[in-house]
C-alpha cells in the first residue's frame, strides 16, 4: 500500500509546499508541481516525468472517476501489483495514477483530507497533486512547419495573463509560445492552473528577446509587434505566411528593440476612452485573426 501521510508537518508536505511557493525551490530541486487530473494528464502526454504523486481517496472518489482512463497511465492489479515491490495490489482509486513514463519509479503517497486541504491550491480540485521533473526547451529543438504560427510575449510578469495566453494559443492551434526575458518561471503554479496545461500542450520557450529575434528572422518569420504607435489595423496584416505575434506588458509595452525588428506594426482599434486591452484578450484577437485568414486561403 502507499505511505499514509496524515500529518501536515510530514517533510515531503514541507517540500511540496515549498515547491508550490518558491521558484528558488523550484530551481534547486529541479521540481514542480502540477493539481489536477486533467493538467497533469497533459503534462504526462508531453513527456514529463512525475515523480511524486500525491493522492486523497476521498477528494477524488468525489471526483469524476471516469478520469481513471488515460491511455498513458498503467494500471495494476492483482498479482502484478503485488509483484511491483509496492505491496499488495493498489486500491481502485491508486490504480489509474501510476505513470507508465516511469518505468515504476513514481512514488505514491496517500495523504489524509486535512494534509490535502493544505496543499491543494484551488477549490473543486480532484484530489490529485504530483511532483514533476522540470526540463528545458531550447529554441533549436523546435519542430515548426513551413508556415508556422506563433506568440512572442516580452516582460509579462503575473502569472494568470501568461497562462490565459497559453489556453488561447492551444485554441488557436500556435505552434510555439516564446516568453522573453521573464519575470516569472514557466514551473509558477498560477501559470499552470491557470492555462489549465496547455504550458504542456503548446511548445513553449523562454529565452533572451536577442535570441529570439535571431531565431525569427534566420527563419523568415514575419515579426509583427501590437503596440499604439506607428501601427496599421491588424486585419490589414497579412498573417497567412510564417507569423510571430510579438506583445509587452499592458503597462509599458515593447522595448525598442522589438520595435526595431518588427516587419510590420499592428494594432486593435480601441473605440472607447480606455487605451489597452488585457494582454491575453488582445492575444485571443490576433492570434483568431491569424486563423481566420489562414482558414479562408
Amino acid at each position: 500500500m502507499p505511505e499514509l501521510i496524515t500529518s501536515p508537518s510530514n517533510p515531503k508536505i514541507k517540500r511540496l509546499l515549498a515547491l508550490q511557493q518558491k521558484s528558488s525551490a523550484r530551481r534547486e530541486a529541479g521540481l514542480f508541481v502540477v493539481e489536477g487530473q486533467r493538467e497533469l494528464q497533459h503534462c504526462i502526454d508531453a513527456g514529463f516525468e512525475i515523480d511524486s504523486i500525491f493522492i486523497c481517496p476521498e477528494v477524488e472518489a468525489a471526483a469524476a472517476p471516469e478520469n481513471h482512463s488515460h491511455p498513458r497511465l498503467r494500471k495494476r492489479e492483482g498479482p502484478a501489483a503485488e509483484g511491483s515491490g509496492r505491496g499488495p495490489a493498489q486500491p481502485d482509486v491508486f490504480r489509474g495514477w501510476l505513470p507508465c513514463n516511469e518505468g515504476g519509479q513514481t512514488k505514491v503517497f496517500e495523504v489524509s483530507e486535512q494534509v490535502y486541504a493544505k496543499i491543494a491550491m484551488r477549490e473543486g480540485t480532484e484530489g490529485v497533486i504530483a511532483e514533476v521533473r522540470a526540463k528545458e526547451r531550447k529554441l533549436e529543438e523546435l519542430e515548426l512547419p513551413e508556415k508556422p504560427l506563433m506568440v512572442v510575449l516580452e516582460s509579462v510578469e503575473k502569472p494568470g495573463n501568461l497562462g490565459a495566453v497559453l489556453r488561447s494559443a492551444d485554441a488557436a492551434g500556435a505552434d510555439a509560445v516564446l516568453i522573453c526575458d521573464p519575470l516569472t518561471d514557466l514551473w509558477n503554479p498560477n501559470l499552470i492552473r491557470a492555462s489549465i496545461g496547455a504550458v504542456f500542450t503548446v511548445p513553449c520557450v523562454a529565452c533572451s528577446s536577442e535570441a529570439a529575434i535571431a531565431f525569427l528572422q534566420a527563419r523568415g518569420i514575419r515579426i509583427l509587434t501590437a503596440q499604439l504607435q506607428d501601427s496599421s489595423l491588424y486585419y490589414d496584416c497579412d498573417m497567412t505566411g510564417g507569423t510571430a505575434i510579438v506583445m509587452g506588458t499592458e503597462a509599458t509595452g515593447l522595448t525598442p528593440v522589438w520595435r526595431a525588428a518588427a516587419d510590420a506594426h499592428i494594432r486593435i482599434p480601441m473605440l472607447g476612452r480606455l487605451d489597452s486591452l488585457n494582454v491575453s484578450v488582445s492575444a485571443a484577437i490576433l492570434l483568431f485573426e491569424a486563423v481566420r485568414q489562414r482558414q479562408n486561403g
